[in-house]
């Protein structure tokens, strides 16, 4: 497996991955002061050419960092999935994607490509989670929830039944969503409310 990013996502990353008896070859990251991550030689350059069989994953935990290397890879993607993870043999997971220490994704769900499922964080039936979202830490969608790519759903957040959340949009930590949320929207608070648009 090789890696693209040196960052703690990364540490994390190889965390799941270590669960599953894979191991990582190489990482690439643009910054020359790093040598070594977690024991795995860092390199500073990409090349489609280098172990060319082997699957990658964009490991950047900020999603449009993330979506801008995505664009650049020619390596096919991997998935790390945390051996502590529950997945439903009914759900979906998309290229690149990974689902941290016992996250849950249940049966229905559709996740898509390049996505963080992270730490203890739940999306229940029927979800719809977009292209380089980001679901932090112990965040909560509940049912029929739908995801616009590139958002962020805070640590702690909360995400009602049936809501519908645009694309690069963030919730704020501890959020309870109980309204639909526009494109680009940041939302914060119990109950969520609108505290500017990003444009």
């Amino acid at each position: 497996m090789l890696l693209y990013g040196a960052s703690g996502h990364a540490k994390v990353i190889m965390d799941c991955l270590f669960s599953n008896q894979e191991s990582v070859t190489a990482i690439f990251d643009d910054d020359k002061e790093k040598k070594h991550l977690m024991g795995i030689e860092i390199l500073h350059y990409y090349s489609e050419i280098y172990l060319p069989n082997e699957e990658m994953i964009v490991s950047i935990g900020d999603n449009k960092t993330r979506r801008k290397i995505a664009d650049i890879i020619e390596h096919s993607y991997a998935q790390a999935i945390h051996k502590t993870a529950q997945i439903s043999e009914y759900a979906s997971f998309g290229a690149g994607s990974v689902a941290f220490h016992n996250s849950v994704i249940q049966s229905g769900a559709h996740i898509g490509d390049h996505v963080i499922i992270n730490t203890s964080a739940t999306v229940d039936h029927d979800c719809v989670v977009g292209n380089f979202v980001h679901i932090a830490p112990k965040a909560t969608l509940c049912g029929d929830v739908k995801v616009g790519e590139g958002t962020l759903i805070g640590a702690g957040a909360t995400v009602l039944p049936g809501i519908k959340i645009g694309k690069w949009a963030v919730v704020g930590a501890g959020a309870l969503i109980t309204k639909n949320i526009a494109d680009f929207s940041v939302v914060v608070g119990n109950p969520g409310r609108v505290l500017k648009i990003m444009r």
